[in-house]
């Protein structure tokens, strides 16, 4: 073939690829320039039947939200970075932390304080221990205001030595646990060796730790995924988590599951939704506002796609089935981000919007001029027709009068209030608590819920109550029994007869019992524990339940393998 030919070739071979290149990058640059104006964005929005969204806050009250949690005083946390995902050269780290209130209650913010500054790249944020909880690139910060004029006056580092490979992968999602603990993930490029007063704690790729913030006491909770940043606990204390860039929808978390990447893993757990889009943000919808049809379903965001999908949970074994439902919220404005969702302490559900058309930044330069940096919107979804939920006052409440908040329906005001009490301190709380359990109605359709609570409460003030405890290892109520197994691993060296009563739950009649003794079968760490844990075998198994035996008896595998 002569040259000619060649060339003429190649021009039949790459003109029709040159026009879809070119074609599709015009309108990618289109559709990369929308209008920021706030009320073009929400016309934009879809929104499934029966609710309806409005503007609860924007720039300049906040900008590039990235986590936010809210506070007993019903005031929304925020930590924004306009730096992300990287510092110019010669550029000084300026992001930070905004407070923002609807203070005259019309049902949009109007106030927005700059709570700190000078922070880089954080990614998570609760409120906490008389002021708020931030993880800041490699560490974690306690920042507080002492003097009451709304701003930081008092950092304190409560850990550093988390890893920083990758700014989108950073530590992030901060929670309360039902019992008190502080638990934030990590991504797969994060390794983590970070010096805690037990000892150095070490997570290399992405997963869950779970932290004591009294005395540092640090763990990993779950290993794997390729970027969490959805994690969130049910009413019965059992945990899920969403993969910003995997592909499973709800993943059913418990303590030591391990998940796809984890380095090392010699077995991992599947999500319950494969083949669903990459998901930020997860909170499960509870409380009087909301519709019936919604109540206990997970709410998370397909930030790539723009819209926020919706997945019912149905108990199957010891673990869960996830079926995807109708999508909350969706556009074809591709600035529109959530990054963060949660139901608020009106039972609203308020979505934290990135505004970029840009995500992440893998995809193009650090510097990319299409990236946005000053815009950010918090949308808030409300369902008609339905009132909204009156917060309470509990900062001023008296402790019975805290206590009597445990009972209601709604997620936000059972975990503010043990954070509340937590703050009153156990001298003041125990004596009342304790009459508040006596007193209890056993005919109360939620009188063991109402138990959990308490005995959450009692974990969360670090005071034990074994009566309590075992009351609820002996409920009728199967979540009940499988919650106070877990809380029991917390306790397992203050409480009398440990094994015996692991023994009796790992032959439970209902396998979500069975599978919470066999992962705190791990703790008592002796050759026994294994031969207890293997007697779950004589029941039927599931997956979950199959995997986390295998992981025990591997696990105590140097205590039992020199005694047959």
């Amino acid at each position: 073939m002569n040259m000619k030919a060649i060339k003429f070739l190649y021009v039949l071979i790459l003109l029709p690829l040159i026009m879809v290149m070119s074609s599709s990058v015009n309108t990618e640059n289109n559709k990369e320039d929308p209008d920021p104006d706030p009320e073009k964005e929400r016309q934009s929005f879809k929104i499934a039947d029966g609710f309806e969204v409005s503007l609860w806050a924007a720039e300049p009250l906040v900008a590039k939200p990235i986590q936010m949690n809210w506070d007993e005083q019903g005031r929304l946390w925020v930590v924004s970075s306009t730096a992300y995902p990287h510092l110019k050269t010669g550029e000084t780290a300026n992001d930070k932390i905004f407070v923002v209130e609807d203070t005259d209650g019309d049902g949009k913010a109007d106030k927005s304080t700059m709570f700190a500054e000078g922070l880089l790249t954080p990614t998570g944020i609760l409120p906490g221990d008389g002021g708020v909880y931030v993880a800041n690139s490699t560490e974690i910060l306690h920042f507080s205001d002492t003097d009451g004029d709304g701003k930081a006056d008092k950092k304190r580092r409560i850990l550093n030595g988390f890893g920083t490979a990758d700014t989108h992968h950073l530590i992030h999602t901060f929670r309360w646990g039902p019992e008190g603990h502080l638990y934030f993930n990590q991504s797969i490029y994060i390794y983590s060796h970070v010096e805690t007063p037990f000892g150095t704690k070490r997570l290399e790729g992405g997963g869950v730790w779970q932290l004591n913030t009294r005395n540092l006491d640090m763990n990993v909770y779950a290993r794997g995924l390729v970027n969490p940043w959805g994690l969130q606990f049910d009413r019965w204390g059992q945990s899920f988590l969403t993969d910003g860039a995997g592909g499973e929808g709800i993943n059913y978390g418990f303590p030591g599951a391990t998940f796809v990447t984890a380095p090392g893993a010699a077995r991992i757990m599947r999500g319950l939704n494969p083949g669903q889009p990459k998901h930020s943000g997860l909170d499960v919808v509870s409380g009087r506002h909301l519709p019936e049809a919604w109540q206990g379903r997970l709410i998370t965001n397909d930030f790539r796609a723009n819209r926020i999908n919706s997945f019912k949970l149905t108990e199957q074994g010891s673990g869960y089935a996830s079926k995807q439902m109708e999508d909350l919220m969706w556009t074809d404005n591709v600035a529109f981000r959530p990054v963060d969702i949660t139901v608020g302490p009106d039972g609203a559900i308020y979505v934290a919007d990135w505004y970029n058309p840009i995500i992440q930044h893998g995809e193009v330069d650090f510097h990319d001029p299409r990236r946005d940096q000053e815009h950010g919107r918090i949308w808030k979804i409300v369902a008609k027709n339905r009132p909204l939920v009156k917060q309470p006052n509990l900062v001023k409440a008296s402790v019975p009068e805290l206590l009597e908040t445990l009972k209601l329906p709604e997620d936000w005001t059972r975990a503010q209030t043990k954070q509340v009490l937590k703050g009153r301190g156990a001298k003041e709380v125990i004596p009342a608590l304790q009459k508040w359990v006596q007193a209890l109605d056993k005919n109360d359709a939620n009188y063991e819920h109402n138990l959990l609570e308490a005995l959450w409460t009692y974990q969360t003030l670090e005071t034990v109550n074994e009566p309590l405890l075992q009351t609820l290892l002996s409920a009728k109520t199967h979540n009940a029994r499988a919650a106070a197994v877990r809380a029991l691993s917390f306790w397992h060296n203050k409480i009398s007869n440990v094994p015996a009563i692991l023994a009796k739950a790992a032959a439970d009649e209902h396998p979500q019992v069975r599978l919470e003794a066999v992962i705190a079968l791990r703790g008592l760490n002796t050759p026994e524990a294994a031969r207890t844990a293997l007697t779950a075998l004589d029941n039927t198994m599931d997956e979950f339940l199959d995997f986390a035996l295998w992981q025990t008896v591997r696990e105590l595998e140097r205590v039992w393998i020199s005694h047959p």
